[in-house]
């Protein structure tokens, strides 16, 4: 195979992605709410909803399963399947069915649709990522998410704007039947990136059972280093971003639109800096790199830990500075580092089961913190008799898991690679 056709389909994966994430951007958010408030779901249920998602990489096991030579195929087919699910969900309103039905079948069509995606979303992965040198992963990494970054806010703003000109005309409807279309149309772009792309050959033949095949890879102990610290860190991030929404509406009386400024701002700042992360990933070494971006993120919590009314705006500026600045390495570093430590012939699996294993603990770490803010709003905003706001203590707590691992990064993985 011709170095040029690798190169090509380098390209043809950066704007697959950037597909992808256009789509992921109508099903999520202000984006999926407007769905289930016209479908008339109850907040529970909404929030049920977007608690599965969350949960949704727990499928990415189901992945070591598939042992397939090439994937290809699979991948391209799983992932039409996948949106053609999305799609139905802005489909449904326009229907003549029951409410109740339209409900049930919202709640199995993305049920499905996360459980079609997160399925070969690992092999996916590997496959374009193993047309990448590894040496020039940082880069590569970085250049994609840039592009994702930069299309994505245009893209919602666009969308965002169509939608409530809709809506204040009382004609939701339309921009239900747009969105609908625009979907297919990013389908079909996403589906002709996979077609037009190559690939090498998996390094799994399709032999040997897949449930040793799991039990192999929790044995090897440089994958359970890297699976640690998925956990590490989805417990930082988890037990308080979710619940920062409520606090700058509510508690700090942020306007959505400002609340959209700040959104901007984290943006702009992880496209600022994720080439530079990239270069200095492939220079010294993605370990190196996402202890920096965790201490930086440590600063971000610390600094959001005396968000209050008062100060509020300006706190949270600085937060998605910081947040911005952080993510611009952390994310592309987790993937890298299982690309780093595990054997060729193990990454898909080893990739699927980082991210189920943290995805879990993340959501159980998000039921326990809720507890405590629970408690602390209850007790009229009180802990220990001290006036503080239930969202600055979970801050604390995820300034302590993120310095743990940066901790754990430096004692168990840099210098290691």
């Amino acid at each position: 195979m011709s170095k040029n056709k690798y190169e090509r389909s380098r390209t043809m994966h950066i704007f697959e992605a950037m597909f992808e994430y256009l789509i992921s951007i109508l099903v999520t958010g202000s984006f999926l709410a407007t769905i289930t408030t016209e479908l008339g779901i109850s907040d529970s249920l909404t929030g049920i909803i977007s608690s599965f998602i969350s949960l949704g990489c727990v499928f990415q096991l189901l992945a070591i399963f598939l042992k397939l030579k090439y994937v290809k195929k699979t991948v391209t087919t799983f992932s039409v399947v996948n949106q053609l699910l999305f799609m139905l969900l802005y489909v449904l309103p326009l229907a003549g069915f029951e409410k109740n039905n339209k409900t049930v079948i919202f709640v199995i069509a993305i049920f499905l649709a996360y459980f079609f995606y997160n399925m070969v979303h690992p092999l996916k992965i590997n496959w374009f990522m193993s047309l990448v040198d590894d040496k020039m992963r940082g880069r590569f990494t970085a250049n994609k998410e840039i592009v994702s970054l930069i299309c994505g806010m245009m893209f919602t703003l666009f969308m965002g704007a169509l939608v409530d000109h809709f809506k204040s005309s009382g004609d939701i409807r339309k921009a239900f039947i747009i969105c609908a279309i625009v979907m297919f149309i990013l389908m079909v772009l996403h589906t002709l990136m996979m077609v037009l792309s190559v690939e090498k050959p998996s390094q799994n033949n399709g032999k040997g059972n897949a449930l040793k095949q799991f039990a192999f890879v929790l044995k090897d102990t440089n994958v359970r280093k890297v699976i640690l610290l998925f956990i590490i860190w989805n417990m930082a991030s988890y037990s308080t971003i979710p619940f920062y929404g409520t606090y700058m509406i509510k508690e700090l009386g942020f306007s959505l639109k400002f609340v959209s400024i700040l959104s901007i701002v984290y943006s702009m700042v992880r496209i600022f800096v994720s080439r530079f992360w990239g270069r200095y990933a492939d220079r010294n070494s993605f370990a190196v790199m996402i202890r920096l971006c965790f201490l930086v993120m440590a600063c971000g919590f610390l600094i959001n830990a005396f968000a209050m009314p008062s100060n509020g705006k300006v706190i949270f500026v600085l937060f998605n500075i910081f947040h911005g600045i952080a993510l611009g390495g952390i994310n592309s570093a987790l993937v890298n580092l299982v690309f780093d430590y595990a054997p060729v012939e193990m990454r898909s699996d080893a990739l699927a089961t980082s991210q189920a294993t943290s995805g879990v603990v993340g959501f159980l770490t998000t039921l326990v913190t809720s507890s405590l803010v629970a408690y602390i709003q209850n007790n009229g905003n009180k802990l220990f008799g001290m006036r503080i706001f239930a969202q600055q203590v979970t801050s604390l707590i995820a300034f302590a898991f993120t310095i743990a691992a940066a901790i754990y990064v430096h004692t168990q993985l840099t210098g290691k690679e």
